[in-house]
């Protein structure tokens, strides 16, 4: 998977990587000749005492050096470019391939591991192919110019680089094997301590409610732990890797050495060509001891990529149609036709035969008790879930044929959760609206009985929001969130349970309001209290994933036992008459 990875998302960047192979080479090539400059300026200057040759090769060796240096940045420079870009893609591909997610999809991976596949994972990568495009592309090319120079100067000390490299690379070898399933483990402990942490931090007020801090301090420890641990392990191979590296590359110098300076005592060699074998080696065992970086990273790499690879091969369970219908009547109807919903691996359908149409002009409420399917109904209309049986409809047209923006361009949903980003009360409306004009955002929160709070606030529109929407009450953002529907003006509105933290005198001027100002477009409320809906035109009671009862407010307290339960349970007996 890495290399796929990698051959995929490199692709764009090919030229700066040919342009760092070409100054990688430029340098490698100039590190490999200023050996042998050297060693002729101590077997034919220094022996003969030849200032001029030794003045005139030393100028050349700098230069040559000069040369190197402008080399090496420039070919860092770009590949730390190319590296960027890679990164750049990747979060970009992730992070589109998760918006096209269903909740399904979202809920098997988990938004903490999410997280860290676009962040941690994508950063792994993105250090390998800097340090490849640094280190990997010379280390090659030093390697073997290394060997060939190495046998011009004495061929009969070769059989040391014979010797030298395949110990390495063995040595090397063992210990890496060893921390590939490492870092498979690390990475999934990531996952789990921003699981932790990102559960801690959104309830933190859970936790301080039931002064569970010192449990959730543990519970944290632990996890920290568990990635400290196998950290460490992977630690300690590491610190191994490279002592084992300069024992390996000190004990060749000596070996060098030694064997070299009985050749130079029967005059088969030369100083300066020992100096320069000794040399060559050397860039030899630095190549390999630099491919040892890469031979750390590429295991992480690997994981990361496999991991990143997992999310950008899954495919959203709601598809977008082949062929889509990209125009189609906005009155705003909507339709269930004998709709059936099932949880993959589910032993039971949550929901079961359930036929009704929310007309235009109309409000549809949906009642009945928790677990009772309200909040899976609520995802099936705007296509979060496809149904497993049935068909939803919107102005006649099956919702997987229509394309999927012109859907969603219907829809104006208020989830049960209201969530507000960080910024100003001003950009979180003109998220309904990006053209909205000051007095149609003005006109939203009057509506939504939110323009009071919002003038009373320092900066009105331009007031701060905080992520989450958590510098403002549950009730303020309840209302906020429905402000930013309103400002979107669609033909449906889906208010998911909107007005449960709101007190019944802001909810019945709400739904006046309602009333008055959005009259030709199809509502759809789903409310845990009675008093919220008694005025809609139709009221659906659901149970154990199925409507057992359909009507009017006064119809049903006539004709059904279960929606009589749920009024008695929830009014005074005088307002039940």
């Amino acid at each position: 998977m890495l290399w796929k990875l990698l051959v995929e998302y490199l692709r764009p960047h090919r030229p700066l990587l040919a342009a760092v192979v070409v100054f990688q080479l430029a340098q490698s090539i100039a590190s490999l000749y200023l050996p042998t400059l050297n060693a002729d300026i101590i077997d034919q200057g220094v022996a003969r005492g030849d200032t001029g040759y030794i003045l005139s090769t030393g100028s050349v060796m700098l230069l040559i050096t000069l040369v190197q240096i402008a080399c090496a940045v420039v070919a860092v420079y770009f590949g730390a470019k190319a590296a960027m870009g890679l990164g750049r893609d990747l979060r970009g591909a992730i992070f589109e391939r998760v918006g096209q997610f269903s909740e399904q999809e979202v809920t098997r991976f988990g938004a903490p591991s999410l997280i860290t596949r676009s962040t941690n994972d994508v950063q792994q990568v993105q250090q390998l192919v800097l340090m490849s495009a640094t280190l990997m592309v010379a280390a090659p090319m030093l390697s073997i110019g290394g060997v060939i120079m190495a046998i011009r100067q004495d061929a009969q000390l070769s059989w040391l680089i014979a010797v030298c490299v395949p110990v390495l690379l063995i040595a090397v070898g063992l210990i890496v094997t060893r921390m590939v399933p490492l870092f498979r483990k690390m990475q999934a402990r990531i996952d789990t301590v921003n699981r932790v942490l990102r559960e801690q931090l959104t309830g933190i007020r859970v936790v301080r409610a039931f002064v569970r801090e010192d449990m959730e301090t543990e519970r944290f420890a632990g996890a920290n732990a568990d990635v400290t641990d196998v950290a460490l392990r992977a630690g300690r191979l590491m610190a191994l890797m490279f002592p084992t590296v300069m024992l390996i590359l000190n004990v060749s110098s000596v070996a060098v050495i030694w064997f070299g300076a009985f050749r130079i005592e029967d005059g088969s060699m030369q100083v300066g060509t020992l100096i320069a074998f000794l040399s060559y080696l050397m860039q030899i065992l630095m190549s390999v001891m630099m491919a040892t970086f890469m031979a750390v990273m590429i295991p992480r790499a690997s994981v990361s990529a496999d991991r990143i690879g997992e999310v950008l091969g899954t495919s959203s369970s709601v598809l977008p149609p082949e062929h889509p219908v990209t125009s189609a009547v906005r009155r705003g109807e909507l339709e269930m036709r004998d709709v059936g919903f099932a949880y993959p691996g589910a032993d039971q359908p949550v929901l079961a035969g359930i036929n009704f149409t929310a007309r235009a002009g109309q409000t549809t409420a949906i009642i009945g008790s928790t677990g009772s399917g309200k909040t899976t109904l609520v995802n099936l209309m705007p296509r979060l879930f496809d149904v497993t049986s049935g068909a939803v409809l919107m102005d006649g047209v099956d919702i997987r044929d229509l394309d999927p923006d012109l859907l969603w361009g219907h829809i104006g949903l208020v989830p049960q959760r209201p969530y507000l980003f960080s910024g100003t009360v001003r950009s979180n409306l003109l998220y309904g609206n990006p053209d909205a004009t000051e007095e149609e955002l003005w006109t939203a929160l009057e509506i939504a009985q939110a323009r009071d709070f919002v003038e009373q606030m320092e900066e009105g529109l331009d007031a701060p929001i905080s992520q989450g929407g958590t510098n403002v009450s549950g009730g303020q953002r309840q209302r906020l969130a429905i402000a930013r529907a309103l400002v979107k003006r669609p033909e449906l509105y889906i208010f998911d349970d909107s007005f449960s933290s709101l007190d019944t005198g802001t909810d019945a001027r709400l739904r006046q309001a309602l009333k008055r100002n959005i009259a030709g477009a199809t509502m759809v409320i789903i409310a845990q209290r009675v008093s919220s809906i008694v005025d809609a035109d139709q009221i659906l009671v659901l149970d154990d994933g199925r409507i057992v009862a359909q009507g009017a407010h006064h119809e049903l307290l006539e004709t059904s036992e279960t929606y009589r339960e749920i009024v008695s349970s929830q009014l005074a007996a005088e307002e039940t008459v």
